[in-house]
């Protein structure tokens, strides 16, 4: 099993966010349209997979996007608060350089996350 179908694995029973919780209450009719027609369960579990898929490196939201281009920015972008409240995706205050030259919070699926030493 690859690290992708790990991913998804641990995910699968994990993910059931409510439609709800995508669009806030004075978002208009077609915010609230399109979050009862995601299938948010999935797409926590394709960024979860590809998050886990960086191992013990973690990764940056660019190279997310980057194993990800079926897919678009914010499409992706929005399940990282989601998968982080879920206690299945974990940052601290470690970043590395993007694409754009500004430091991004590098992230790490729960079982490859350590935390740094302050000491």
């Amino acid at each position: 099993m690859n690290v992708i179908e790990q991913g998804q694995k641990i995910a699968d029973d994990l993910f059931d966010t409510p439609a709800f919780k995508l669009a806030r209450s004075r978002d208009p009719s077609t915010s609230h349209d399109a979050a009862d027609a995601l299938d948010v369960s999935k797409m926590e579990r394709v960024v979860l997979a590809a998050i886990t898929s960086f191992g013990s490196n973690g990764c940056i939201s660019d190279d997310v996007l980057r194993i990800l281009p079926a897919y678009r920015y914010s499409t992706i972008t929005a399940r990282y608060k989601q998968l982080k409240e879920k206690g299945l995706v974990f940052v601290d205050t470690r970043k590395r350089k993007g694409e754009s030259g500004r430091q991004q919070l590098i992230m790490w699926s729960k079982e490859f996350y350590e935390e740094i030493d302050d000491a």
